[in-house]
């Protein structure tokens, strides 16, 4: 049901590392995005509120939001880091979070302080059970 190759937080963010992104990035560097169950218990999403490339995230601080029809909701930042990519797309097409969450819904790339952190963090069968899944 979750991409194996993923881990999840808690707070239903995912981070793929750069290890397991075919992007050819940096190997510091993750990308990070909502999973399936975050976007379907948010319903449609109108609006995206993310960090600015350069800006340095905390684990488990607010980083941006996600404004759906029904709700606003948090998003938290999953691992330390400095962002180096923002996913502009979803500026004019928010709808990307639903409609493909880990693939062109992804939200930031960020230069991971300490990868050793994202091993830290759920796996897919981990964070089913958190879900009820």
């Amino acid at each position: 049901m979750f991409p194996e190759d993923l881990k999840y937080t808690p707070e239903h963010e995912w981070v793929r590392s750069a290890a397991a992104d075919d992007a050819g990035d940096d190997a510091d560097v993750a990308t990070i995005g909502i999973s399936d169950y975050a976007q379907e218990q948010l319903g449609d999403i109108v609006y995206v509120l993310l960090p600015e490339v350069g800006e340095s995230l905390t684990p488990g601080t607010s980083i941006g939001e996600l404004e759906s029809t029904k709700s606003v909701s948090d998003l938290y930042a999953p691992v330390a880091g400095t962002v180096v990519a923002r996913n502009d797309a979803l500026d004019q097409q928010p709808e990307l979070v639903n409609s493909d969450p880990y693939g062109a819904g992804w939200l930031l790339k960020v230069r991971v302080s300490d990868p050793a952190a994202v091993d830290g963090l759920l796996d897919a069968s981990a964070y089913e059970q958190q879900v009820g899944g």
